[in-house]
Order: C-alpha cells, then sequence, then structure tokens
C-alpha cells in the first residue's frame, strides 16, 4: 500500500524527521512518500500561518492522489486545511490530532495534549472538542517555537520535560499525546523517560491510514466531502480552481 505524508510548512529537515517515525512504525509493503510543500511558512504557529500553509499541501495532495497514493496523512497538528483536503481527495486524508487523540482513547482515560506555543493551545482544545475529547484530554503549552525543536542549542526538550511532568502531576495525566509533527522522533524515549504511553500524531495516522487501506474505505462523496463546486477562482489563485486541483 502507498501512503503519502505531506508537511504543510516548508521546512524540509522536519520533513525527514517525520518520514523516519512514519517509516519506523509501518507495516512490511507499506511505502511512505513524504513531501515537503512548495509554498507557505516555514513553520505553523497559529491561525495566520494555517491558512497560508494550505493552498500548497492542497496541491501536494492532488499530486500524490494523481501518482497513486491510497491515503494521506496531513503531518501538522492543526489538522491544517483537512476538511478542504477531504473535499478534494476521494482517497482517505487523516489528520494527526485527530489520530493521536482517537489512539489515546484506547489506552487511558485521561490524557494531555503536550503542544509548542501559547497561540496553538486554544485551536488544538477546539480540535479536541471537535473530536468528542474534550471531557477526557486538556491541552499544554511548553511556550517553545516550532523550530526549536530542531535546534540542540535551544532549551526546547527541557521545556517540553518540564510541561509533560505538570502534566503528569497536575492533570493526572495517563497518557501524553505530543501536540507537533516536528516532535515525531520523540515518543519512545519520552514513554521510557516518565514511564506512561506517549503518543505521536505521526505514527498513530500511519496505522489508522493503513487500516482503511486494507478495508478498502474512501472518503465519502456525499455532503459535506462531496467535491468542490466548479467555478473561476481569481488572480494568484487562479491554479487553484477545483478544475485546475483536479487535473494538476
Amino acid at each position: 500500500m502507498r501512503i503519502l505524508i505531506v508537511n504543510p510548512n516548508t521546512t524540509s529537515s522536519m520533513t525527514a524527521t517525520i518520514a523516519a517515525a512514519a517509516k519506523g512504525v509501518a507495516a512490511e509493503g507499506t511505502e511512505i512518500t513524504a513531501v515537503t510543500s512548495l509554498m507557505g511558512p516555514v513553520s505553523i504557529e497559529g491561525y495566520y500561518d494555517e491558512v497560508f500553509a494550505i493552498p500548497g499541501m492542497l496541491a501536494e495532495i492532488a499530486k500524490g492522489e494523481k501518482a497513486g497514493a491510497q491515503a494521506a496523512i496531513i503531518a501538522c497538528f492543526d489538522d491544517t486545511g483537512l476538511d478542504a483536503a477531504r473535499a478534494l481527495a476521494n482517497i482517505p486524508v487523516i489528520g494527526i490530532c485527530e489520530a493521536a487523540v482517537a489512539t489515546t482513547a484506547f489506552i487511558a482515560q485521561r490524557f494531555t495534549v503536550v503542544t509548542t506555543m501559547e497561540r496553538s493551545r486554544l485551536p488544538i482544545e477546539h480540535l479536541v472538542h471537535r473530536y468528542g475529547m474534550s471531557a477526557r484530554a486538556k491541552v499544554r503549552a511548553a511556550d517553545i517555537s516550532v523550530l526549536s525543536l530542531e535546534d540542540p542549542s535551544s532549551n526546547a526538550l527541557e521545556r517540553l520535560r518540564s510541561e509533560i511532568a505538570a502534566a503528569i502531576r497536575e492533570d493526572r495525566a495517563e497518557a501524553i499525546v505530543l501536540g507537533c509533527a516536528g516532535m515525531a522522533d520523540l515518543a519512545a524515549k519520552l514513554s521510557a523517560e516518565f514511564g506512561v504511553p506517549v503518543v505521536d500524531g505521526v505514527t498513530a495516522a500511519v496505522k489508522h491510514a493503513e487500516g482503511l487501506i486494507t478495508l478498502g474505505l474512501k472518503t465519502a462523496k456525499r455532503g459535506a466531502y462531496a467535491a468542490p463546486v466548479d467555478k473561476p477562482y481569481l488572480g494568484m489563485l487562479d491554479g487553484f480552481a477545483p478544475a485546475a486541483m483536479l487535473n494538476i
């Protein structure tokens, strides 16, 4: 089976981290293709960044489906453009936040999502509520930038550890969800350190994608995820008109 992972920010080194984590859990015979968006912000930290990350991400999903991908994963914990991607694509499209909280719900009654910046905390709280987990999950921010996770000289990892410790102590968290795709390589190490399950959304999404492909399921095309209505898009967005995207 063939799974496409799209990093909707434009930082290729983060895509490499995401790809390595995904390939580490993929079943034998699963082909992982990880790509970096060609346009948009270098990191996604808040609503403004998210909006401008969506066009490039959608273009990569359209190209990937045409090339034979059987499922796509959006590797940003904001589940950036997830509904738009599901409307565009016929293949299943999985957001790593939804995959992570769904997976954690199988193994813990109470858990905490630890994300990067405070400005990202409220959007993720909204997602947790949308996915039906607000009674069971809390969201914390370690107050670190996304790109600092790749900087060994930063104190990002220590701040992340501190917030996880606080979640276990104060929230009585039974499990931790890592709220950023850039943390994909840290789950096993942090689980061993803190003695609780630590769930990464990228790897969780890979296993959900494999399951959907095995079951032969695709995105519903009636109602909310019906194909976009064909119409002209003007100005710089003319290439993102539905007809153009579906024939990319």
